[in-house]
Order: C-alpha cells, then structure tokens, then sequence
C-alpha cells in the first residue's frame, strides 16, 4: 500500500502492517549528498567481497582453515550489506519511505542474525590464530574441514535460535501511534520504542542477546590473544616474534572496525538519551557498512596469498 498524495509520515498511521523509516533525522535535506559516500562504500563492499570469494575459490592453494573463515566472513558481509542498504538508498534516493510490517520484521531478523554470525566468526578465527601460533604442529590435525563446517553450521544456527523469537515478540505488541521508524532501516531498538505497551521483556531479551554474543565472544577472544601474546613473547628471535604476531594484524582490524562501533551503538540506544538521533543513526549505518568494505582490503593487502592472486588476476586481464 502506497502512502497517498501529501501524506505526512510524520502523522499517525492506522494501518498496521505498514511502517514508513525516516533516513536520517534532521538531516532529510542532505539525504542526496549522504547517498554518495553510502552508495560508494557500499559498492566497494560489494566488489571487495565478491572478488573475496572468487579469489579462494579459484585458487586451490588458499584452501585452507583461514581462508574457509574468511570466506565465511565475506559471505556474511555480502548478506548485511544487501539486508540494508538497498532500502536506505531508496529511501535517498527515491523518498521510499514505507515498509510493510512483514518486510520489517524479515529486514530486522536477517540484520541482527547475520550480524550475531560475523561475530561467531571472528571468535572462530582467533580460534584458528590460537591454534596456528601456540599449536603449529597440530594445526591441520584440529581444524580439519569437517570442524570447519561444523563451526559455520553452529555460527548460523547460534543466529538464529537468538533471533528467532524477536519477530514473534514484535508482531504480538500493538502499535496504536506513529509507524514512524527513526532509522533508516529496521533495528530491534527502533521498532520496540513504537509500542504502546510494557515493552521490558523486550528490551530485557536485547540485553541479554548482546550479553551473550558480544560480551562471551570478546572474552574468549581475549583470551586467545592472550595465550597468542604469551607465545609470541617466548620466542627467542625479535624476527619470529614479528613474523607470528604479524599473522593476527588483519584479524585485529577486523575485530576492531566491527566491535567498537557495536558496543558504542548498544550504549547509546540504551543510556544517551542526550545525543542526537542522526548521530547514532549515522553509527549504526558504520559498524553495517564500514566492515564490509574493510575487511576485504585489510586482508587484501596484508594477506600475501591473496595479495598475490588479486594481483595476478588482474594482470592476466589486462593483457
């Protein structure tokens, strides 16, 4: 259903099955010259993780453990940047604000856990960082590829189960005010504040899902690192101290452009009640898009393996 001429999204709206997102609040006016660094990213994401996942897939010798995680990783970064952006530019672009309440509650649980995934991902390649530089010797002993697929199915099923519930509970609370959603795109938060109800189980089980995903998994991270630091002190030579620990710099940043912006964005929707709207918008639109676009230039470029085949591959071509 199609707002009619001159609706105000503003206005309350009787239908329940339809929501209109807003872009970015306050800054409507400047929502075209927004589109083009989110357009751009989003492109760069797009091209970086397809040629992402050619690259291994073509080339037998990147089959190994830490290229099937990365693989993983590119194939969920994929999956958020097409969950969202699409929608946001149309919202730029075209003033499409309306969104049915299906579409949202799908949007929302494709967002949230795919975003839960990466996260089990990255804990995974830790695991395989861990394994790599404390364990050489055992290393194609423990991460063979059944364990592997293992841990994807585990990582999906992780997002899923914790996911599940959240389109129920929303679909069951009644929404007798505005559908205007203060987002660009359906979060968790921004649907649950339309309620016109007790919505404290609600924001009780958010609390407890990201307890659960981004607190567990940092811990464990953590500690492998820990345990990575401790081994690659004991080294004799300044040389192989760097060597190993240069093998986990791409997996830092990928941990670091992913989690800080996570955790600022979960503060902000439940204690800075202070800060402007567009502010957390914009933050929120960061930890979406900036990964995936990262992520396949920081292993690009500090990966030798890819490094290499990107390099050759485009070569071949241009000749």
């Amino acid at each position: 259903m199609k707002a009619p001429l001159g609706h105000n999204a503003s206005a309350p709206n009787t239908d329940p099955a339809v929501f209109f997102l807003t872009g970015i609040p306050g800054l409507e006016t400047f929502h075209l010259w927004i589109s083009i660094p989110f357009c751009s990213v989003f492109t760069i994401a797009l091209l970086g993780n397809t040629l992402l996942l050619y690259v291994i897939k073509t080339d037998l010798t990147l089959h190994k453990p830490m290229f099937f995680f990365l693989s993983m990783l590119a194939s969920i970064d994929l999956v958020l940047s097409l969950t969202t952006m699409p929608k946001t530019l149309s919202i730029f672009w075209f003033r499409d604000r309306e969104i049915s309440l299906n579409a949202c509650l799908l949007q929302m649980f494709f967002l949230h856990t795919f975003a839960i995934m990466e996260s089990a991902v990255l804990l995974a390649m830790a695991f395989d960082r861990y394994i790599a530089i404390c364990h050489p010797l055992r290393y194609n002993t423990i991460l063979t590829h059944s364990l592997i697929v293992k841990v994807g199915l585990v990582a999906l099923a992780r997002g899923v189960l914790l996911m599940s519930p959240l389109p129920f509970l929303l679909r069951w609370l009644p929404y007798c005010g505005s559908h205007v959603i203060s987002h660009c795109f359906c979060e968790h938060m921004a649907v649950v504040r339309l309620a016109c109800s007790n919505t404290r189980f609600n924001n009780i089980y958010g609390i407890i899902v990201a307890f659960l995903v981004v607190v567990l998994d940092l811990t464990f991270i953590s500690l492998s690192y820990a345990k990575i630091l401790r081994t690659v002190l004991s080294l004799a030579l300044k040389d192989e101290q760097l060597k190993a620990f240069g093998t986990c710099i791409s997996h830092l940043c990928a941990i670091l452009i992913f989690y800080t912006p996570v955790i600022l964005s979960s503060i902000i929707h439940r204690f800075g009640h202070h800060i402007a709207p567009h502010i957390h918008i914009l933050l929120t639109n960061f930890y979406l898009l900036f990964p995936p676009m990262m992520n396949p230039i920081i292993y690009g470029v500090k990966t030798k393996q890819i490094r290499e085949r990107v390099l050759h591959l485009f070569h071949r071509k241009s000749f």
